[in-house]
């Protein structure tokens, strides 16, 4: 839509975020930081930084993000960490390059101290409304017009609708156009959208039902209890809180099933009510049951909304069944035999982007100063949704401050992994991080997610001096514990009887704490009685000096193969490449790379339909394309 002069004009702005959810919030927050002046609009005040689905932060690969994020000056791991009633370190058992912080979370705490961090924030302005329509003038965003018909001009504008965007949600043959949690949609930006060229997609998710507390028989269920020793996930935060509640496990069982498959018909799922892919990996009951139709259980975790509610959360049971479906099976469970809902389950649809039409700094490529982010983008969760909101937001105040974008590579962390992902591969259902999605998992790490990133974030000027420097002294402290590590000899007899009581193979000479150390029967915590000149360190110090020691052959060489990638990224494809003139590329593989327009030969490489031999025919391309222009 063209901006015009015979509508109401309220405030301008450099930049406009459309969202209030973690996308949203991250990317309002970001921009607002550097120095923009920012406006971020909301369909509801109450929804910012809502919590629709799961009331938890973090679990695998997605406590990373939220690790990544607070390295990089975001705000999720601060409010998490203020809002945080349980917590717990995932995959203890596995390797470091897997474990993941995941805290169950006070919907309403945090709720609050977002929307508290956000109104406190100096440069922005936060505005209840709809939007209706995104304004251009030449092919560059000059504005956003709100559904009662008021303009806010902004130079950048961001997109992180959540699930808004024509929402509707679905209950067995029941549907009606709604926002998550009974808000009201977005049903007019789609169109507007559509008008300006951008491809819309039509993805959906779901949620499980809440369920009255005192409705449960708690004595039936497994207790799943949080961490003694609470680990915050921001690198800022001094005082780690303390577990506040109990959650639970149970499982379905072969009358849950039956009640399900006896009425698979009246899923909105099944009956083909539902338009919209769903996540591969958060599939609804019904789903599960039908894909793996010889197991005879399933696990389901019920969880707390918060301190000052009865409703629990039924992790693992979303379904699109009407609503007495939904009662019967609910309480085919033991433990739920008598529960009574408070809120029904149900399954949202929702409009998103085609991410292959984004540059990795997330702005439209034929769009000047537009920029998705969050399940906008064809991601699912919240902290996806964050690390994105604040790539967008840094990245749209770097370009309206006329400086280089921040583009975070694979190498860097799982946020450049995520959006390289996106940006290169789309995606065709809701995507959603996994540790298993990045090949540099082991240099990836959530502990040292601040010594990856935080110079990024103090060079973009999200990072505060004392931030950086404290950084630096952890760092210093690391080595020097390493060092001490190594340069530290035990002997047989100060060490057998320790090692027998671990079934580890006894010294017959003296040999360095690191080589003990690397034992996989052995850790820095074991080894502390033979020890004795150890100092008095912090958890985050002595974790990572563990770390660098225990698994030193396998960083360095997961350090050569990333070498060799850097070599791949550091070939840059220029900018205004005609393929169709470079001779001996499949047609194919000319289609994906014209609309893609990949930056580098290693991003390139990815491109689904982009072969191994159209590659070396890009190389041999590249070094002629270099001779000439030497010449």
């Amino acid at each position: 839509m063209e901006a015009t002069n015979n509508k109401m004009i309220l405030g301008k702005y450099d930049v406009a975020v459309i969202g209030g959810g973690h996308a949203g919030a991250e990317a309002a927050l970001a921009a607002a930081r550097l120095g923009m002046s920012v406006v971020m609009f909301s369909i509801s005040l109450d929804a910012i930084g809502n919590l629709p689905c799961n009331p938890s932060i973090g679990g695998t690969a997605k406590g990373h993000l939220v690790r990544e994020i607070d390295a990089l000056g975001g705000e999720m791991g601060k409010a998490a960490d203020a809002s945080q009633i349980q917590s717990k370190m995932l995959n203890r058992g596995k390797g470091p390059a897997v474990h993941s912080l995941r805290a169950q979370i006070d919907r309403k705490t945090y709720h609050r101290e977002m929307k508290r961090r956000l109104e406190e924030q100096e440069n922005l302005q936060i505005k209840q409304a709809e939007i209706a329509s995104v304004l251009t003038k030449n092919g560059t965003v000059t504005g956003v017009v709100t559904h009662t018909g008021v303009i806010y001009l902004a130079r950048a504008v961001i997109i992180a609708s959540g699930t808004y965007l024509k929402g509707k949600i679905l209950m067995g043959s029941y549907s009606r156009e709604s926002g998550p949690d009974g808000m009201f949609p977005a049903n007019s930006l789609s169109e507007s959208l559509k008008e300006l060229g951008i491809t819309l997609r039509r993805f959906k998710t779901g949620t499980p039902a809440r369920l009255h507390a005192d409705t449960l028989d708690f004595d039936k269920m497994e207790v799943e209890e949080g961490d003694e020793n609470i680990i915050p996930f921001s690198f800022e935060t001094t005082k780690p809180g303390i577990n506040k509640v109990k959650c639970h496990l149970v499982y379905t069982n072969e009358k849950t099933h039956r009640i399900i498959m006896d009425n698979l018909h009246r899923s909105a799922m099944y009956s083909g009510l539902v338009e919209g892919v769903g996540p591969r990996y958060c599939p609804s009951i019904e789903d599960k049951v039908v894909r793996f139709a010889g197991k005879p259980r399933h696990q389901l975790f019920i969880e707390p909304m918060g301190l000052d509610t009865k409703e629990m959360y039924a992790q693992g049971f979303s379904t699109s069944l009407p609503e007495d479906v939904q009662l019967a099976m609910y309480r085919s469970v033991k433990g739920l035999e008598h529960c009574e809902i408070m809120r029904s389950a149900y399954a949202i649809e929702y409009d998103c982007c085609d991410p292959t039409e984004l540059y990795a700094t997330l702005e439209f490529k034929n769009i000047q100063g537009l920029y998705g982010a969050g399940q906008f983008n064809g991601t699912s969760g919240y902290e996806e949704a964050a690390a994105q909101g604040l790539v967008a937001g840094i990245n749209a105040a770097l370009k309206l401050k006329g400086e280089q974008p921040m583009i975070l590579k694979r190498l860097d962390g799982y946020i450049g992994t995520l959006i390289d992902d996106l940006v290169t591969k789309g995606t065709n259902e809701p995507y959603r991080m996994m540790t298993s999605r990045s090949e540099y998992r082991l240099l990836l790490r959530q502990d040292n997610a601040d010594e990856r990133l935080t110079p990024i974030g103090y060079h973009i000027g999200l990072i505060s001096d004392e931030r950086y420097n404290a950084l630096g002294e952890k760092l210093r402290r690391i080595d020097e514990e390493i060092k001490r590590i190594e340069n530290t000899t035990i002997t047989p007899a100060a060490a057998n009887e320790l090692l027998k009581s671990y079934n580890s193979t006894p010294l017959v000479t003296g040999v360095r704490l690191s080589e003990l150390l690397k034992r996989p029967e052995l850790d820095y915590v074991k080894l502390a009685p033979v020890d004795t000149a150890r100092p008095d360190l912090p958890y985050a110090v002595w974790e990572e000096a563990e770390i660098k020691i225990k698994y030193a052959g396998y960083i360095k060489r997961q350090l050569s193969q990333a070498e060799q990638a850097k070599k791949m990224e550091s070939r840059l494809m220029p900018p205004d490449v005609d393929y169709d003139t470079i001779y001996g590329l499949r047609i194919e593989a000319r289609q994906k790379l014209k609309k893609i327009r990949p930056e580098s030969l290693g991003q390139a490489s990815r491109i689904s339909g982009v072969s191994p031999a159209d590659i070396s025919v890009l190389i041999i391309w590249l070094e002629s394309h270099k001779n000439n222009n030497e010449k």
